[in-house]
């Protein structure tokens, strides 16, 4: 198995696409004894009038809390909470985020943060440092792996019941602005301090492309971020430099994100002149359509795409315009459903509004959102009917309505109403899962042993590549023991049939979690993979993937003389 490593990338952040769907829109809000909303579009003037009539009613009644309730009351709490309210009226994705959440939101996708550079966690109340992020502010300090965070600027922050919210806000600031922290370091009597300058920190949203084999490539996209297409082409480039002549992106889990990098991503692998995605709305400008437009890194050569029920939005994009333009296989449960667009909107005090403000519709034309009522809880919690239906069990669970069918390019039947679903359906395997475990590594119980076990044995692994850490290395007994020693210091009982049941399960959990920990995200996902039952699926699918390419590239090699004769 070859693999690379990525940690030392520098992936620079691209502009929107024309695709890309970032829109303006002007929105005023202010508050002041009241509600003053403007630059409103051109509505018909009887929407207009509708619209003055109910902001009016508003403005009288937060005139009247603020004047004569007979408590006080703070304006703007009620005001967020009314915005809550009447968004629940809409549909589950359109949202608001307030000022002091938007700027984290909003980093989640941007692809970069400004910051000290630490991935950390909280363990017993203490800010540990997982590890220094490379080529960051901490890293360069010489800040280590298991180090704990005690004061920040002076303040103690252990033992104070601190949040990750806190950690951000506390850590997370302008590039070039400074920050004190005292660390704890193991060995040393002292706290240590270091007086960190923060700048700017890349977040990848490509966590792990190996090689599977000679010919097989591996690429894990988590999100759809402001930089995921620059991290896509480079991984692919990298691969086929190693040989790929195969590849599996895995979407797994991926929630979505920026339609744009989907987009920009499809139209790496299909062919010039296909249609990837429409959309509709309400307002004419947000009606488009997006076609592959330029010459591809991966036009040829067998594509499978993994998803769950985990996968929504742009992952949903990109599974359907490989599955409707019969450009490769799509393997795993059927899909979140969710194909509605938002348009995220600056408001005036630094929050954000999303807005839904169009419907998407694959190549083939259906539409993958899942049907939603005014119980916005339970179309989250949609994964759990999902399971006690037994959808994630057996494909013969779900059934499709009629109406709903639709043709991909090649003539396969496709339904549309709610998610991606398959063209070869995986069953879920809980054989080996248990309580226990899930316990052992829900109660950072797991994190905290794999730091010290790092720390400990640094040494032994400094001259071992990945490679021979997939293909070498064991958990032994041993270190199972220690881990349940860990866990019942964090009062997590021990389980012996639990732990009997689900011993051979915990032990690739402790290996993919501590190869993280020593080398990157490569080689959680080499270990991980070994019991991922979709993608061991899939790699014994590619014959026909393989069958698909290839008609997918004989119908290309046709159509450049089916258009000249149109244009006779």
């Amino acid at each position: 198995m070859k693999i690379t490593n990525r940690k030392s990338r520098n992936v620079s952040q691209t502009k929107n696409s024309k695709t890309q769907i970032r829109l303006p829109i002007i929105l005023a809000l202010a508050i002041s004894a009241g509600i003053w909303i403007g630059a409103t579009f051109a509505e018909p003037k009887s929407n207009q009038n509708d619209l003055r009539a109910a902001l009016y009613k508003l403005q009288e009644i937060m005139t009247y809390i603020n004047r004569d309730y007979v408590d006080s009351v703070d304006t703007n709490d009620l005001v967020e909470y009314g915005i809550n309210k009447m968004l629940e009226n809409l549909d589950p994705h359109s949202s608001y985020i307030p000022a002091k959440d938007a700027s984290l939101a909003q980093s989640q996708l941007d692809g970069e943060f400004d910051g000290i550079g630490v991935e950390f966690g909280i363990i017993r109340d203490t800010i540990y440092v997982v590890a220094p992020l490379t080529g960051g502010p901490s890293e360069e300090l010489g800040i280590k792996s298991g180090d704990q965070i005690i004061k920040v600027d002076g303040e103690t922050v252990a033992g104070t019941g601190i949040t990750n919210r806190d950690v951000f806000e506390l850590l997370r600031g302008p590039k070039g602005s400074q920050v004190i922290v005292d660390i704890k370091r193991k060995n040393e009597s002292d706290l240590i301090t270091y007086e960190i300058t923060r700048d700017k920190i890349p977040q990848y949203s490509i966590n792990a492309s190996y090689m599977v084999s000679n010919e097989i490539g591996y690429v894990k996209i988590t999100r759809f971020a402001a930089t995921t297409y620059d991290e896509f082409k480079e991984a692919v480039a990298d691969l086929k430099s190693q040989g790929m002549e195969k590849l599996i992106i895995d979407l797994q889990g991926n929630p979505g994100g920026y339609m744009g990098a989907a987009i920009n991503i499809a139209d790496e692998i299909l062919a010039d002149r296909s249609l990837i995605v429409s959309q509709e709305g309400k307002v004419e400008q947000y009606s488009q359509k997006a076609y592959a437009f330029r010459p591809g890194m991966f036009e040829e050569g067998s594509v499978i795409v993994l998803v769950n029920e985990g996968s929504a939005s742009a992952s949903e994009i990109l599974a359907g315009a490989v599955q409707d333009n019969d450009r490769g296989l799509i393997v795993g449960r059927r899909s979140f459903g969710k194909g509605l667009v938002q348009m995220p909107i600056d408001l005036s005090d630094g929050a954000e509004l999303r807005l839904t403000i169009a419907r998407y519709f694959t190549p083939s034309g259906r539409s993958i959102q899942k049907p939603y009522g005014p119980d916005h809880e339970a179309y989250e919690q949609d994964w759990i009917s999902r399971l006690e239906h037994g959808e994630f069990f057996s494909a013969d669970s779900i059934k499709f309505n009629d109406s709903l069918k639709y043709e991909t390019k090649k003539g396969r039947i496709v339904y549309g109403g709610g998610g991606i679903m398959p063209d070869f359906f995986v069953p879920l395997d809980t054989t080996y899962s248990s309580a226990y475990v899930s316990r052992l590594f829900n109660s950072d119980s797991s994190r905290e042993f794999i730091l010290e076990y790092t720390n400990q044995n640094k040494e032994q692994f400094s001259e071992m590549s990945v490679d021979e850490y997939y293909k070498e290395f064991e958990v032994n007994d041993a270190m199972l023991q220690e881990l349940i020693k860990v866990g019942e210091k964090n009062e997590i009982a021990y389980d012996a049939e639990d732990y009997s049941k689900s011993k051979d399960y915990l032990k690739i959990l402790v290996k993919a979690h501590l190869g993280r920990q020593l080398y990157d995200d490569d080689a959680f996902y080499m270990v991980i993979n070994d019991i991922n039952e979709v993608y061991q699926q899939a790699i014994r699918l590619f014959d026909e993937a393989d069958r698909i390419a290839m008609a997918s590239d004989l119908s290309n090699e046709e159509k450049p003389e089916e258009e000249e004769e149109e244009e006779e």
